[in-house]
């Protein structure tokens, strides 16, 4: 008998469409078949994914989908008010929540209470990665929640070192959304003072502007103009995520790194692509990125809220040549080793397994 799966998230944006894109793509490979469903179409476009992808917002047009393919399982990422939605649309079978950016650990110990009654009501079981502050608040919140914890899918292949012409000036590079978590304010402030050493520092930002509320884009454009880093900024917007190993290959050849300034990761997608193409990294310790950055060894930290300590360790970076060197070849070892493989297909079947789906 083949499995039928169906993923859903709010929009098709950012970490969670690529590990949707990912995903889909392994499980199929492996005799899974796959739809996702996003409630709001997004910035990024699904037109070459091999799997069906539906749009749908209103009560009919999920039911429409529901009741046309018959899923063995679906698995809600986030949104918990979906739980409760299925059922009532009809839908009787396994129902797994997904635990994925849920944003800082106050605001992920404030939605999981907030779902408790949803999660306990209408879903099966939780599904997260290896991220030590969402385990432990499964746990201590819904201890009766049976709890999967599978790694995120990486694509290694893929995502690799591209050969190309080095920009002229080193690049410190930023991956995110214009959002408290994401902390785009650290990362301004460690670049203007890096550029007192290295006065020719140019800054990339790579973000989508319809993800940022007003309020978010005015505080970034004071804060850019009041630190006088605006004729060092290039923003790209929408870059297709195929196309970023080109981007991070060239950060890389430009000596320059990517900043990961965020509060709180789930799992830090931008940060392991960006290794897997041998680009330095410097993270604050936001937990999911643990899976990938051992400090001085694949990557750098910086304690949170330190700008003196991330200036310090990011001058490192860029003028240690040796330590550079290893960084970046260790980085690409560990992926391949921990994520590269069919891991994620193999512990997905073994979870749908569990509930005697084979």
């Amino acid at each position: 008998m083949s499995l039928k799966v169906l993923f859903t998230f709010y929009v098709p944006s950012g970490g969670v469409e690529t590990l949707n894109r990912l995903r889909c793509e392994s499980l199929q490979r492996s005799g899974i078949e796959c739809h996702v469903l996003y409630l709001m179409p997004g910035s990024s476009s699904q037109s070459t994914a091999d799997f069906p992808v539906f749009i749908a917002s209103t009560d009919t047009d999920i039911k429409g989908v529901l009741d046309t393919h018959n899923y063995d399982a679906i698995i809600v990422t986030s949104d918990y008010l979906l739980l409760e939605r299925l059922r009532r649309l009809g839908y009787s079978r396994i129902l797994i929540y997904e635990s994925q950016g849920l944003g800082t650990k106050t605001e992920a110990k404030l939605m999981v209470t907030e779902a408790v009654p949803f999660l306990r009501n209408y879903c099966n079981a939780v599904l997260i990665p290896p991220t030590d502050h969402l385990l432990e608040l499964f746990i201590s919140i819904c201890p009766w929640l049976q709890r999967y914890v599978i790694p995120n899918i990486v694509d290694v292949q893929s995502f690799r070192h591209i050969p190309g012409e080095a920009p002229c000036d080193p690049v410190i590079a930023w991956v995110g959304r214009l959002e408290t978590n994401k902390n785009w304010s650290e990362y301004l402030k460690v670049a203007h003072v890096i550029r007192r050493s290295k006065p020719n520092l140019h800054l990339w930002m790579f973000h989508d502007p319809d993800l940022a509320t007003a309020e978010q884009k005015h505080l970034f454009q004071t804060e850019l103009h009041a630190l006088e880093l605006n004729d060092r900024l290039n923003v790209f917007t929408n870059i297709p995520n195929h196309l970023m190993p080109v981007y991070y290959s060239s950060i890389a050849a430009s000596g320059g790194f990517l900043l990961s300034s965020s509060i709180t990761e789930g799992f830090g997608y931008a940060v392991a692509e960006a290794v897997c193409c041998t680009c330095p990294v410097l993270s604050t310790d936001s937990d999911g990125v643990r899976s990938f950055i051992i400090h001085n060894v694949t990557g750098k930290f910086y304690p949170l809220g330190n700008v003196e300590a991330a200036v310090n360790e990011g001058l490192e970076l860029m003028d240690n040549l040796p330590l550079r060197s290893f960084i970046r070849e260790q980085g690409r070892l560990h992926m391949i080793s921990r994520f590269g493989s069919e891991k994620y297909a193999q512990s997905f079947r073994e979870m749908m397994n569990s509930f005697a789906i084979f």
